[in-house]
């Protein structure tokens, strides 16, 4: 039994073929995963019950096994108050680069072949979805 904060398989054998540059895509439960993502991408199901297994959880347990060197939002309306965009940028290192696009630009982002993981939380939240960059193993 191992003994770590993920104990998912087939996420941790995703998470190990993760390399600089290397794109993973944390999509709420609105989201299109199918149709919205790489086609090479794996997806992992995350999302039993709406609001289950939230996203800024999974991105915190995530930022145990990888850097992360810059994060794509998708761009919310201006009078639109983005909690979840605070949580990140909480959880987030400092020196993480954020970058926010509109939604047909995510989209063609999220379907990049650089996108390799696409995690479905059960996030609620709206303009929930995050793509992570992976950055270099700092020592």
């Amino acid at each position: 039994m191992l003994k770590t904060d993920i104990i998912h398989p087939e996420l941790l054998s995703v998470l190990a073929k993760c390399g600089h540059k290397t794109k993973i895509l944390l999509a709420d439960s609105n989201y299109s995963f199918v149709t919205n993502s790489a086609p090479t991408a794996t997806i992992i199901y995350l999302n039993f019950a709406p609001g289950m297994i939230n996203s800024p959880l999974i991105l915190e347990k995530l930022l145990k096994y990888i850097n992360v060197e810059s994060a794509t939002l998708m761009a919310s309306p201006a009078d639109f108050d983005n909690t979840i965009e605070k949580e990140y940028q909480r959880l987030l290192s400092p020196d993480t680069e954020f970058n926010w696009l509109a939604r047909e630009a995510f989209y063609a982002e999220a379907k990049s072949s650089d996108t390799l993981l696409v995690i479905a939380s059960g996030e609620t939240r709206r303009f929930a979805n995050i793509i992570l960059t992976v950055g270099v193993v700092r020592v």
